[in-house]
């Protein structure tokens, strides 16, 4: 599956134009998330059973990494739509009739899905522990009371994926879909971050929201409701091509100030000095280098998941360190506002900040290569046994 290049360019075009603005006021960016609605790239991972195009994950993560290049902040509302509807492809979850109708309504609007997971108390999932935010079954539906926490695109959300447990006597966890607007949903102005400003992250608190009753997905008992960073792995590794995106949009903005810069006592661009032919070698080695780490990780085989973090922590930190290096080379300029470098640092910030956070994924790693180790003890000290047993024999 392939977007038709022409088409995502302008639609790349449109994000970077309109960036800087939704960077500064830090409003819902309406006017990328239009241009991606328009694009049909919100709805790119729709099954081919639901009239879709059916685009694999690694589609969607070219995807991802172009609307990158253009606004981040935007290409992470879009992602968390884009990833929602991967999910139903290729699990099935949201009951039929419900999702068809979420697709009608995209023809007419951007259909904006995201998971409502974080809480003040709980914080990360990833860590584990259950929500706090509840459930309370009601004669037609479920009422929903709880507060969450970095709701990504809050504003301007169609419908909050909100993770509850239930007031059962048994009670279960599960996502309820929570239509936005409804009474009793407010949204708590709190998303003060350096960078991704026009994400909107804000809190969400949801004071007895009623929602109907097949509004919801995979109630399940709480001893398996515990996220799976392991099974999560891919879809993480594919967030992290809006970054490589917005690193790619940096070394540009670099090249660009390089071959325009002139200084007087220089008489030609200071691009055609060593100190910044080495510079662009060193900046494109790990820009670069990350794309192709990422894409090589994402077009081969996806259930190795101690391979797929690997590859999105050294990506993550590569593109994280290509873009403060680009500052650091052309100095004052690179942090005033206008060469637009300056923001690409601060959205870059946030590559490995996603859940499972940097520490988590390192100790996946961590315990897998002592496992590993143990593993091999053990095969080694059966071997010995079996050898000694067959000498006495």
């Amino acid at each position: 599956m392939s977007h038709d290049p022409t088409v995502l360019d302008a639609t790349v075009r449109v994000l970077a134009e309109a960036a800087p603005d939704a960077d500064q006021t830090g409003q819902f960016p309406w006017t990328g998330v239009r241009a991606v609605h328009a694009a049909g790239l919100l709805e790119s991972t729709v099954a081919t059973r639901y009239g879709g195009e059916g685009a694999m994950l690694s589609d969607a993560a070219h995807i991802l990494a172009a609307l990158g290049r253009g606004d981040p902040s935007v290409a992470l509302i879009s992602a968390m739509t884009i990833f929602n509807h991967l999910g139903q492809a290729t699990k099935g979850h949201w009951p039929d009739d419900l999702y068809r109708r979420l697709l009608a309504e995209a023809k007419q609007r951007p259909l904006l899905l995201n998971a409502a997971r974080v809480e003040p108390e709980l914080g990360s999932p990833a860590r584990g522990g259950l929500p706090a935010t509840i459930a309370r079954r009601t004669t037609n539906g479920w009422s929903i009371t709880g507060r969450k926490r970095f709701v990504t695109g809050a504003y301007g959300l169609t419908h909050f994926l909100v993770w509850a447990h239930t007031d059962e006597t048994a009670s279960r966890v599960g996502t309820f879909v929570v239509p936005n607007g409804l009474p009793g949903i407010r949204v708590i102005e709190n998303w003060k971050s350096l960078g991704m400003r026009a994400t909107g992250s804000h809190d969400v608190e949801y004071t007895d929201v009623e929602i109907p009753a097949e509004n919801v997905l995979e109630l399940v008992d709480p001893s398996v409701a515990q996220q799976d960073n392991r099974g999560h792995a891919a879809i993480t590794l594919a967030l992290t091509a809006i970054y490589l995106g917005a690193a790619e949009a940096a070394q540009e903005a670099f090249i660009r100030f390089a071959h325009e810069r002139v200084p007087a006592n220089l008489g030609h661009p200071i691009a055609r000095t060593e100190r910044f032919v080495a510079l662009s070698g060193e900046i494109d080695l790990l820009v670069s280098g990350a794309r192709q780490i990422i894409f090589g990780a994402l077009e081969s085989k996806l259930d190795e998941a101690e391979r797929l973090i690997r590859a999105r922590l050294l990506a993550g930190r590569q593109i994280r360190e290509a873009v403060q290096m680009a500052v650091r080379g052309i100095g004052n300029p690179g942090l005033n506002a206008d060469l637009g470098l300056e923001r690409h640092f601060r959205d870059i910030q946030s590559v490995l900040v996603h859940a499972p956070q940097e520490d988590t994924s390192v100790s996946i790693l961590g315990r897998a290569a002592f496992d590993r180790w143990n593993r091999a003890e053990a095969a080694q000290s059966g071997y010995q046994k079996t050898l000694s047993i067959l000498k006495t024999a």
